[in-house]
């Protein structure tokens, strides 16, 4: 074999181990940001729903008021992750996430005359 056979075997090889390394590393850094981006998709969603009940004029105030309210003690966490503006207010609906002892529901609210009240 020749020096230069040997030379571009070497350099094949190195190649091959360098791909594989960064396709490893790739991977390990995907699953340690997975948790981070839900996180923030989740953050972005409820914010998303939350501007367009501003701007469809829900108050806000009330609209969580009455979340709490129909979901009892405890709540730990509670989140406004989509809005249904249908026409006619009495067909309106919201829908909360909702963080009690760990564990994560979703509470649907909706409008009769003109209050919030758990659909």
């Amino acid at each position: 074999m020749t020096t230069l056979a040997v030379i571009l075997i070497v350099i094949g090889v190195l190649l091959v181990a360098l791909f594989v390394g960064g396709l490893i590393a790739a991977g390990r850094r995907q699953r340690a940001q997975e948790g981070h981006l839900r996180q923030q998709l989740e953050q972005a969603n409820s914010e998303l729903a939350l501007a367009h009940a501003q701007d469809k004029g829900w108050d806000r105030g009330a609209l969580e008021a009455a979340a709490r309210a129909a979901a009892g003690d405890g709540v730990q966490e509670l989140d406004l992750v989509q809005v249904e503006d249908r026409p006619g207010t009495d067909e309106d609906r919201a829908v909360f996430r909702v963080v009690r002892g760990g564990q994560e529901t979703r509470l649907v609210l909706g409008r009769r005359d003109g209050a919030w009240v758990a659909d």
